[in-house]
């Protein structure tokens, strides 16, 4: 990969609050592993990820054409999403079978956010969820270092 808006990598996780569960529906770009569309639901239903689709398409550039990743859920697979990526010209890719290592930045993605950005504790209501998943994505996309996102390589330590 040359550059960002190549390939895009997308995965619904949940999220645990008091008041029951949302879904984060993300997309991240493989190129500069930037989120470029994330969507906070009540349900697990399509709605979600095309929201975070939209947000994405919202900002690509008028000539990028990623290709877009997912697993085969149903949220991916169903009319009004993929009309959304054919209308924008992506190409679609999806995993074969159900497994993870075929869609492993987005997993990837899901365990960051919930591990070092603290996505993976409960919360007592909702809303504390969604301004917590909105404060992580700020903080992931603008002070975790990204070496992909300049084209550098980890420097060996003398």
């Amino acid at each position: 990969m040359k550059g960002p808006n190549e390939v895009w990598v997308s995965d619904i996780t949940y999220l645990r609050t008091r008041e029951g569960y949302l879904y984060l529906a993300l997309i991240t770009d493989i190129f500069s592993r930037k989120i470029v569309g994330s969507n906070v639901g009540d349900t697990l239903e399509s709605v979600g990820c095309r929201q975070a689709l939209a947000s994405a398409l919202a900002e690509l550039p008028a000539q990028s054409k990623p290709i877009h990743h997912s697993d085969q859920g149903s949220q991916y697979c169903c009319h009004e999403y993929v009309q959304e990526l054919q209308r924008h010209g992506l190409s679609i890719s999806m995993t074969e079978r159900d497994h993870c290592a075929e869609n492993a930045l987005a997993e990837r993605m899901n365990g960051i956010l919930k591990q070092e950005y603290g996505l993976g504790l409960e919360f007592p209501t909702k809303q504390m969820a969604r301004k917590a998943v909105e404060q992580g994505i700020y903080l992931y996309n603008t002070r975790r270092p990204h070496h992909a996102r300049v084209g550098a390589r980890p420097r060996r330590q003398k």
